[in-house]
């Protein structure tokens, strides 16, 4: 019997759902089309019908931990007009990677599970294409917007400084997930990006 287009997205979930939980628990290579099957009493050519590879899968539950993610901080900080916005959106971040138990194991396969290759790099990016530059277009718009306003110093590179942000916010995320962070994420987070944008801002006279 054909399904419908609402069963189909719920087989659809359901497969990613255990395709996460797998590559958490087991990583990249060890999780295969035969356990993400099992898991969810389903035969592996069903998997296969939604999925011909792993890399798919990943791209998949990349583009759904990011669409969740912009929906939450849309609600939490809609707009990017000061640098206070800035540290507020990674601290609202930080809270969503907290609350959110599939937010938190997509970040520890991705930083910690993920045994990357060129290949595989390659064709995940494929996949998450439309998601692959919203953030850093989306900050260096805002930092460019700050330069214009006088409120941080224009001779930074905005595309540069967007791109380093996001390294120092994987990169506490890696700590804390790694149980190697000093201190609470959030905390984290927010004194770091103080004391960044602490040499940007252009001093009032």
């Amino acid at each position: 019997m054909k399904k419908t287009k609402q069963e189909a997205e719920e087989t659809k979930k359901a497969i990613l759902q255990s395709a996460l939980d797998l590559f958490y628990e087991k990583g990249y290579f060890k999780t295969t089309f035969e356990l993400i099957s099992s898991k969810i009493g389903m035969t592996k050519g069903a998997v296969y019908w939604y999925f011909r590879n792993k890399p798919e899968l990943v791209a998949a539950i990349i583009n759904d931990y990011i669409e969740r993610k912009k929906q939450y901080l849309n609600e939490k900080v809609p707009a990017l007009n000061h640098f206070k916005d800035i540290v507020a959106y990674f601290s609202a971040t930080a809270d969503f990677l907290l609350s959110d138990e599939n937010a938190c194991k997509t970040a520890f396969f991705l930083s910690l599970q993920m045994e990357w290759s060129q290949s595989t790099i390659t064709k995940v990016l494929e996949g998450i294409r439309e998601n692959a530059t919203y953030w850093s277009e989306y900050f260096t718009k805002a930092l460019i917007k700050m330069q214009k306003n006088g409120e941080i110093r224009s001779d930074i590179n905005a595309e540069l400084l967007s791109a380093m942000m996001f390294n120092l916010w994987t990169g506490h995320v890696e700590a804390y997930l790694s149980k190697r962070c000093p201190t609470d994420l959030k905390c984290m987070v927010q004194k770091s990006f103080d004391i960044m944008f602490n040499g940007l801002i252009l001093k009032k006279e």
